[in-house]
């Protein structure tokens, strides 16, 4: 679990209200149905229209990510690589059979059965280096959609506040109402800049690192796995591999 995310949600918004209220201003203030409805509908509506279905569906379920992201520890990965090594030297490739029917990581799967076909150390690599691209490429387009999405949000903000002063031009026969209704207006602007930059861009740079995290994790798999098909000594391996720990 990322603590950091929730903290950094919960600080940053709530700055944002402690500095209101020292200010003399009030939480209540900043509640605007109409405001939220014109900036949240405007700015998913945008995205929509700019991503395929394939990525606006995988960036909702990245979501989560921020919170619960799904790493590896490299450490541990690299043990285990070393591991398989050491079996593959005593028994031979076969020997990683009954490792890859029992390893549930489907790209690491892939690998081994790769290795147990006897595949050349060439065609392993092209064959896993492919999925490992198509899946960066799909995780950071959809990283991408939210950094998108904080573009939009300050301008619809922009909009819905012109639309809601074009509402109290409307109305400038009631003075009484000018005040409450320019201040109204703007916190349609304040939605949209505050969800741009304490929520959508911090989430989309998130995202890119973890994505970026996943991409080492599978780099290390394949050179793992090619070292194991060129029959490399296990002491090597693992320090060729712990070459990816900064």
């Amino acid at each position: 679990m990322d603590i950091l995310t929730i903290a950094g949600l919960l600080g940053g918004v709530g700055m944002l209200l402690l500095g209101q209220a020292l200010e003399g201003g009030h939480a209540s203030s900043l509640v605007n149905a109409p405001a939220f409805l014109i900036v949240v509908g405007g700015t998913l509506g945008a995205v929509l229209v700019q991503a395929p279905m394939d990525t606006f569906k995988r960036a909702i379920g990245m979501l989560m990510w921020s919170i619960f992201p799904p790493t590896q520890e490299v450490n541990a990965l690299i043990k285990k690589i070393v591991n398989w090594s050491q079996i593959a030297r005593k028994e031979g490739l076969l020997g990683l059979e009954g490792v890859a029917d029992k390893e549930k990581d489907q790209f690491a799967k892939k690998g081994l059965q790769l290795l147990v076909d006897g595949s050349e150390p060439d065609t392993i690599r092209g064959i896993m280096e492919v999925e490992m691209e198509q899946r960066e490429a799909a995780d950071l387009a959809a990283a991408k959609l939210y950094e998108a999405m904080g573009g939009y949000t300050p301008t619809v903000g922009i909009i819905g506040a012109v639309m809601g002063l074009i509402h109290v031009m409307e109305n400038l026969a009631d003075p009484t109402t000018l005040g409450a209704g320019i201040a109204t207006a703007f916190v349609a602007t304040v939605y949209g800049v505050g969800m741009a930059n304490l929520i959508l861009i911090p989430l989309a740079s998130k995202l890119k690192a973890i994505v970026m995290l996943q991409l080492k994790i599978k780099l290390i798999m394949i050179e793992g796995v090619i070292s194991i098909a060129e029959g490399e000594n296990p002491r090597n391996i693992e320090l060729k591999l712990k070459g990816y720990i900064t």
